[in-house]
């Protein structure tokens, strides 16, 4: 049976929803209401079968008989050449065949249909995907996409009862707090949105700070594991996707952001989430939040006593390897406490980034021994790929262990 699709208006800018009516026959036959299961389980390869419909309809004449609908493009005489017990059943048991009229309308179409109706012919991408945050189902619409944004909106909008917003992004993240400008193509002009992750509640402005949904297998990954009471720090917290999780797990957490929407919403949802003494919240530069911290986290304990984090988690992927110049020397002060430790570990850093090479690992070793300067030991490395971004251009998330070598450094 020939695909059903909606009517075409190439070009089509603004949104007329009347424009999208289409109607057509097909025969349906007249059953009993006791035997329509019976006749549709023996005519179940010549339904109508049509998606968001249904099989049967009710019949005008009587309501203790059911319309059974054949395919669109059955006709009459071609029941009495079905097989014969088809064919005898039709004969024997059905009350006649009639046409019934099918009328379709903007309703009955899924988006991608819509816009497939409208944008040109050779359109390689059409843009009926999104990410979901809350409410908002954000777009990264394509150039040549533009002069149909709105319609594009507003169809997102119609076809999604979840939506109540649908925004596009108009330029590359901010390098400096890490959000997207965005414009809003249809709905209400509400950026606070509410998410649920990780078995914790989120609340932000989405225009003023970064999130990604699709981050979430990551912060779950790296979140699993950080055991009860260990030492968490986290140095581009953003609105706490690792951190709150984390010291909802039990850990004591150190999260900052330079933003300061994102530090303000971090806060929030500090206590959105009941989460009291083991989140500590900073609003710094990142290389002065890791001195502090360390500082801060060594204050609690006694001058003679070894106690750091056990995590750095660096989850900025544009810029965060040219920060981990911060290790270098971090625990200089403190190399005759850990020397007389037993057991005393230095922490795991585990940083994100981008990388374009084929050879992914060694590319981002070698850019953190050109920061670092010393190698990271490859044995007790792992680099884990988290997803593609761009063609050709990979996030991956590389952990390992400080070194003494860095750790203790002179300069």
């Amino acid at each position: 049976m020939a695909a059903i699709a909606p009517p075409i208006h190439r070009g089509m800018t603004v949104l007329n929803r009347d424009a999208f009516v289409k109607s057509f026959q097909t025969l349906g036959v007249r059953v009993p209401v006791k035997k329509v299961g019976e006749f549709m389980k023996v005519f179940s390869t010549h339904l109508l079968n049509l998606p968001r419909l249904r099989n049967t309809v009710s019949d005008p004449e009587s309501k203790d008989v059911r319309i059974v609908l054949l395919q669109k493009d059955l006709k009459e005489e071609d029941l009495a050449n079905l097989e014969p017990s088809k064919a005898e059943k039709v004969k024997a048991e059905s009350l006649g065949i009639v046409q019934h009229t099918i009328e379709l309308d903007y309703n009955y179409w899924t988006a991608e249909q819509i816009l497939h109706a409208v944008m040109p012919e050779d359109a390689v991408d059409i843009p009926s995907s999104y990410t979901q945050i809350g409410h908002i189902a954000h777009m990264n619409l394509r150039d040549e996409c533009l002069p149909w944004k709105t319609l594009i909106g507003q169809v997102i909008l119609d076809k999604n009862k979840n939506i109540t917003t649908v925004v596009n992004k108009t330029n590359n993240i901010d390098t400096t707090f890490r959000f997207f400008k965005m414009e809003i193509l249809a709905g209400q002009d509400n950026m606070i949105a509410e998410v649920k992750e990780s078995n914790c509640r989120f609340k932000f402005d989405f225009s003023k700070v970064y999130w990604n949904s699709r981050l979430h297998t990551e912060h779950d990954r790296l979140v699993q594991q950080f055991e009860k009471n260990s030492r968490v720090c986290d140095v581009f917290a953003g609105v706490g996707p690792f951190a709150l999780p984390a010291a909802k797990k039990g850990a004591i957490v150190y999260a900052n952001d330079l933003n300061p929407e994102s530090y303000r919403w971090l806060n929030e949802n500090k206590t959105i989430n009941k989460i009291s003494d083991n989140l500590h919240t900073y609003n710094m530069d990142g290389r002065e939040f890791i001195r502090q911290a360390v500082k801060d986290l060594q204050a609690t304990g006694s001058d003679s006593e070894w106690k750091t984090f056990n995590h750095f988690v660096m989850n900025l992927p544009a810029t965060a390897i040219e920060f981990l110049d911060a290790f270098r020397g971090l625990y200089r002060d403190q190399k005759s406490v850990f020397e007389s430790t037993p057991h005393a570990k230095l922490p795991m850093i585990h940083c994100h980034c981008f990388t374009k090479s084929p050879n992914p690992a060694d590319d981002i070793a070698e850019r953190i021994q050109q920061v670092m300067g010393a190698p990271i030991d490859r044995t007790q490395s792992t680099f884990h790929w988290v997803r593609n971004v761009a063609p050709k251009k990979d996030m991956y998330c590389v952990s390992f262990p400080l070194s003494a070598e860095i750790a203790f450094a002179s300069k």
